[in-house]
């Protein structure tokens, strides 16, 4: 009976849910990557033997590795959002549509050099210019991510310019208040994702002095918030 009520549990099958779509299944695998990025660095740190470190560098570098396959082709994905985003006519935002489209341009050309390296990590054709694409992906990347921090931050200016007009006396003004308020936390949510993800790039190319230590704990934070977000997705 025990095993049964386990076994047919509604979170089990939430679970395997999320388990069964690509995205689920990266942000697993990113969280556990960036988690031992931080425990290698804190334990190089504490001066632990290299036999206690080599597993965590181990986990780093395979599922990064596991990542880059599992991303292969979801260029096109980003090309046609960006194309979408374009044609959006009916956007009450001009300025959000051409940050919308700024970014899916940014991951899109970062996913394409990706895939380019991808071949010359597993060793499958060597390429010269492996380390000089794999530099331009990280910099279209940081553009994506900054497009839509600073969407983020645009929004919640808007967000506050909504607030101050909403009448709280009156029944539609209170639903209207939690509605910005949700959509305030959902923005807030994932800013902090997108600048939690900026210290990567920004590491890799030199723009900032941050070790693996810092990279590896915001990597982290970011890997949950895109957990929460593909969990609920999947209820």
């Amino acid at each position: 009976m025990t095993a049964d009520a386990l076994i047919y549990h509604p979170t089990v099958s939430h679970y395997l849910r999320f388990v069964a779509t690509t995205v689920g299944r990266d942000k697993l695998l990113r969280t556990l990557q960036y988690f031992s990025r931080f425990y290698a660095w804190y334990l190089f740190r504490s001066n632990s033997p290299p036999r206690l470190i080599a597993p965590f560098e181990a986990i780093k570098k395979q599922f990064a590795l596991t990542r880059k396959a599992l991303r292969l082709g979801k260029n096109v994905e980003h090309f046609k959002a960006a194309a979408s985003a374009m044609d959006d006519t009916k956007s009450k935002d001009e300025f959000l549509r051409y940050c919308a489209v700024g970014r899916q341009l940014g991951y899109a050309v970062y996913l394409t050099l990706d895939m380019a390296t991808y071949v010359d990590t597993v060793g499958i054709w060597k390429l010269e210019s492996a380390k000089r694409l794999q530099k331009e992906a990280y910099r279209a990347w940081f553009v994506g991510l900054l497009f839509n921090a600073v969407a983020g931050c645009y929004t919640l200016w808007g967000l506050r310019q909504r607030e101050e007009a909403v009448d709280k006396a009156d029944g539609e003004g209170v639903v209207e208040s939690k509605k910005i308020e949700r959509e305030r936390a959902a923005t807030n949510l994932q800013l902090v994702s997108d600048l939690c993800d900026l210290t990567i790039p920004s590491s890799a190319l030199g723009y900032a002095n941050l070790d693996d230590g810092i990279v590896g704990l915001a990597g982290t934070v970011s890997s949950l918030i895109g957990v929460w977000g593909a969990w609920k997705k999947t209820a």
